[in-house]
């Protein structure tokens, strides 16, 4: 697929995916949410990428929605329907089995925010601005944030983001949980790049698990979490990497996994 709107390059096992609207900040219009559906879909599909990383162009990751397709008139149907297709887009983020890195560059408004939050792990530039800025708009935030905020931030912090629709800058987003890390802004691919490269010297069947018992288990009682921690780690425990894993622990060296 030709591209307008995003990058979409594989290097050594990662792909790296970034949003190059930078004129307009690089904000949100349906073309841009369509190119990374099929960019995503065609990276899930693809067993020689074990990894995501995502960012932008210019001073932004994602500031919000394109205004050129924001209208007063809008029927409360076209809204559902805008919603739904970016809770799909944003849900493939979340449930694809490989580790996705949002490598956050700049301003990250209103679905810039959303899309972040869907992803595994967010490493800031020290520039990055985040917020879901809706409530001043007379509307919610619909890609997700009213849901995926709270689970990470807590409750009272995600109101009161929500409630007063005030932008975040990179430490306070460090010291709430919002971001994993934050890093110089001239340092942030590499460090991205770097930390991606960390998880992909584990089993890549391993990563896998962990993530979809983080997903599913948070949506789970605890007790039902646990029961599928130990049928997963069951199921993993037969596989070629695990067994290799073990052999290398004992004969002191590097393993080899083989993504089986």
């Amino acid at each position: 697929m030709d591209y307008q709107d995003i990058i979409c390059e594989v290097r050594d096992g990662v792909a790296y995916l970034t949003i190059n609207r930078p004129e307009v900040l690089n904000a949100l219009r349906m073309q841009t949410k369509e190119e990374l559906e099929a960019a995503i879909d065609r990276i899930a599909a693809d067993d020689s990428v074990l990894g995501v990383i995502i960012t932008g162009v210019g001073r932004a990751f994602i500031a919000g929605n394109d205004i050129s397709e924001i209208r007063i008139d809008a029927k409360g149907e076209e809204t559902i329907a805008m919603s739904t297709q970016a809770h799909r887009l944003f849900d493939k983020f979340e449930a694809m089995d490989k580790p996705i890195i949002a490598a956050v560059n700049g301003y990250a408004l209103g679905g810039g925010t959303e899309l972040a939050l869907a992803c595994d792990i967010r490493i800031a530039s020290d520039k990055a601005v985040f917020g879901l800025p809706e409530v001043t708009l007379g509307v919610a935030p619909c890609y997700g944030g009213t849901q995926r905020l709270p689970r990470l931030v807590g409750s009272g912090i995600a109101k009161e983001m929500l409630f007063t629709g005030r932008k975040v800058k990179a430490a306070e987003a460090l010291s709430i949980g919002l971001v994993n890390k934050v890093v110089p802004g001239e340092e942030l691919a590499q460090q991205a790049d770097a930390m991606m490269r960390d998880i992909l010297k584990n089993a890549p069947i391993a990563v896998r698990t962990c993530k979809r018992l983080v997903t599913q288990g948070q949506a789970m009682a605890l007790a039902d979490g646990l029961k599928l921690e130990a049928e997963l780690n069951g199921m993993l425990a037969e596989t070629q990497d695990a067994k290799e894993g073990v052999k290398a622990f004992f004969e002191k060296r590097a393993p080899v996994f083989r993504n089986r």
